[in-house]
């Protein structure tokens, strides 16, 4: 009964017990809360309501290309466009949860995910199969510090097996492919995550699912379109994509002026060169994010404007049908014995008063890529980044040379006749001329005058079969004077990339007598067209362009907005000779397309607009995509030209290397020459060969 009742007075107590403990624990957390809400409750409340002001910048489409008549050569086109940002705080684990769900709504290639990501994924995936990789040898060394995160890592990335990798397939390489996209952007910036063939289907179901994906949304994205396919496309450059960004060698570059490492420049020509120009003025967009970094709302700070529009020199159907001249002329040729290794060709046309490019044409036969087959393709970039022996057409720099040196006189004659240097072989004209003065030496085309100017030049004094002392300063002489053309130096076109051609290192008499004919000293295509401008314009070497004017990009398609810069003609210096002199190689010129056996009268004679010129073959060695013929003997062709002859408003430069093998070929320089001056001047009477925008409307 006492047991009884002490049970009884023990339980009350300890509920009673139980109950003050709760009180007091409810009464110190009461206390806590109070003093949290009075005196720290401010403090807290700006915590929560803190906010970050982030500004990003988003890209805009890049300037228009047109040619001089308005036509668009390249322009943006719209693309569908699938987008992931990513907020500051976004982990891994949510952006494969998403890149998961969107895998199964579109399509994306997976060929180029690299063998390095797919390791990273597996262990991602897999943390410990990735863990069980490291030995606890390992793990005790770095227990000790002896080895670091970096360094366990690397042993775990080394020993993922190809088995491993290659499990890595279907679904799961998909959202891999597009969880790499996902990291590669910057946060709260749009990155491109698919913009190439988005089905209406994709772009649809994308968009009614935004809600279910963080950070995708659907976008209007743009790509390069050259409204001409591959004409002049060389030149044009290339644009880098929204996966390749900003090239490494300049991303600090870049990175310094407000790009984003992903945004697209131009990587060549002229998308590279006018970079500043065509890449436009990006929106900048601020958001608003809470302490987590979630985006509370967005606010546009300034509107985009797309990049300056370009306006070209070049006519482009000019160009198309010059272009065109050149595959049908290289193809016909290809039918004739020994033209096996002709694979290339190049015409510059340009107007010799103010540089302005209206053609640059190069075509090579070569493979197509992705079919194998053989193909006619784009080579204007030839035109100033490789060079050739030239032969006959630099007669005009030699002849011009002699008089300033006073080698020679205008009406001075030699003796034509085959020369022997002892020790060397013969050399001689193509044909014995016996006693010529200079024009007549133009005409004909008469190496020996050449020969025995360059002699002169060297203060050398000729005997049959006997040495020839000469003074080898002669050299510079003549490449000094020479390059007053434009022959041997950089022609200062708005291109980069351009080379100053080719310098024979070794001094000879011989190779002095065969730079005067060229067939020395390499020079480019354009430094030909540059050559020929300065006889026709007077003794004016003037630096080729390619872009006549920068204009305000404007809304409405096709149509040219108001002019920011026009490019104004420079001359790089002018010839120091007499105009007497420069008009008398301006007849020997004329001669040679109009009166009697000039060497190219049979081909030009006819033409209406009377033009003058200059042919040239030189003998040189094969050095093309056939490593095997390399030093093989060939012929050069070329042709520089000018028209018409009393009043010239177009020159011309033709170039064809490797024309044919041995000593007759056919005169595919003259042919396309031809042709080409006969499509300007028939583009002329259409009011269509140097038509150019209309600088008066909307022009500031």
């Amino acid at each position: 009964m006492n047991n009884k009742k002490k049970k009884k007075t023990h339980v009350p107590f300890r509920l009673n017990m139980l109950f003050f403990v709760v009180f007091m624990l409810f009464s110190i957390l009461i206390l806590r809360l109070g003093e949290l809400q009075i005196v720290f409750g401010d403090d807290f409340k700006r915590e929560i309501e803190r906010t970050e002001d982030v500004t990003v910048n988003n890209p805009v489409p890049r300037g228009k290309m047109f040619d001089r008549n308005g036509k668009v050569i390249v322009d943006n086109t719209p693309l569908n466009a699938i987008t992931y940002t990513k907020t500051q705080k976004t982990s891994q684990k949510e952006m494969i949860d998403t890149a998961e769900k969107l895998g199964k709504l579109i399509s994306i290639d997976t060929s180029k995910v690299p063998i390095r990501d797919k390791k990273d994924f597996w262990i991602l995936k897999h943390p410990k199969e990735a863990k069980a990789k490291i030995t606890k040898k390992e793990w005790d060394l770095f227990k000790q510090k002896k080895l670091d995160d970096k360094q366990i890592y690397q042993k775990q990335l080394d020993r993922v097996s190809d088995k491993e990798i290659n499990s890595i397939k279907g679904e799961e390489l998909e959202t891999l492919a597009i969880y790499r996209q996902f990291n590669s952007g910057y946060a709260l910036t749009p990155h491109i995550v698919k913009n190439k063939d988005v089905t209406p289907e994709e772009f649809a179901i994308v968009s009614e699912n935004l809600e279910n994906l963080p950070g995708v949304d659907t976008t209007t994205d743009w790509d390069r379109k050259y409204a001409f396919e591959d004409t002049l496309k060389s030149i044009l450059g290339d644009v880098s994509s929204s996966q390749s960004g900003l090239p490494k060698e300049l991303l600090d570059k870049y990175l310094a002026r407000d790009y984003s490492r992903n945004d697209r420049v131009g990587t060549s020509y002229l998308e590279k060169k006018y970079e500043d120009v065509l890449h436009g003025q990006k929106a900048k967009i601020k958001n608003v994010t809470d302490k987590s970094g979630n985006i509370l709302s967005t606010e546009v700070v300034s509107e985009g404007k797309r990049g300056k529009d370009l306006v070209l020199t070049v006519n482009m159907d000019l160009q198309r049908e010059t272009e065109k001249i050149i595959e049908e002329e290289m193809w016909s040729a290809k039918q004739k014995p020994n033209t096996g290794l002709l694979d290339r060709a190049f015409v510059v046309v340009m107007d010799p008063h103010t540089g302005e490019i209206l053609t640059m044409a190069g075509k090579q036969i070569g493979k197509n890529k992705k079919t194998g087959k053989t193909e006619m393709q784009d080579y204007a970039l030839g035109t100033f980044t490789s060079s050739y022996n030239v032969g006959s057409a630099v007669k005009g720099a030699t002849i011009l040379t002699g008089y300033k040196t006073g080698a020679i006189r205008p009406g001075s004659t030699q003796l034509d006749e085959p020369l022997k240097v002892k020790g060397t072989q013969v050399k001689k004209s193509w044909k014995t001329f016996g006693t010529i003065n200079d024009l007549r030496a133009l005409q004909v085309s008469s190496n020996v005058y050449m020969f025995k100017t360059a002699i002169a030049i060297a203060g050398g004094h000729y005997v049959y079969n006997q040495p020839l002392d000469l003074d080898y300063s002669a050299f510079d002489t003549m490449r000094r004077s020479f390059s007053q053309f434009g022959l041997g130096s950089r022609t200062g076109i708005d291109l980069p990339g351009e080379t100053a051609g080719v310098t024979g290192a070794e001094k000879k008499p011989g190779l002095l007598m065969d730079l005067a004919i060229g067939q020395y000293d390499m020079y480019t295509p354009l430094q030909l067209a540059q050559y020929v401008s300065t006889i026709a314009n007077g003794g004016n070497r003037i630096q080729p362009h390619i872009v006549k004017e920068i204009r305000e990009p404007v809304m409405e398609n096709n149509e040219l907005g108001p002019i920011i810069e026009e490019i104004q003609p420079k001359v790089l210096n002018h010839l120091d000779m007499k105009d007497q002199w420069i008009k008398r190689v301006q007849e020997g010129f004329r001669m040679v397309m109009q009166v009697g056996d000039g060497t190219a009268v049979s081909f030009f004679k006819s033409a209406a607009y009377h033009p003058a010129g200059k042919t040239g073959t030189a003998q040189a060695f094969y050095y093309g995509s056939d490593r095997k013929k390399w030093g093989t003997p060939v012929m050069n062709l070329s042709l520089v030209s000018f028209a018409p002859s009393d009043n010239p408003e177009v020159a011309i430069a033709v170039l064809v290397p490797w024309a044919y093998q041995g000593n007759t070929g056919p005169s595919i320089n003259n042919l396309i020459g031809r042709r080409v001056l006969d499509a300007y001047f028939n583009l002329k009477n259409t009011g269509q060969a140097t038509e150019t925008t209309d600088t008066n409307t909307n022009s500031h």
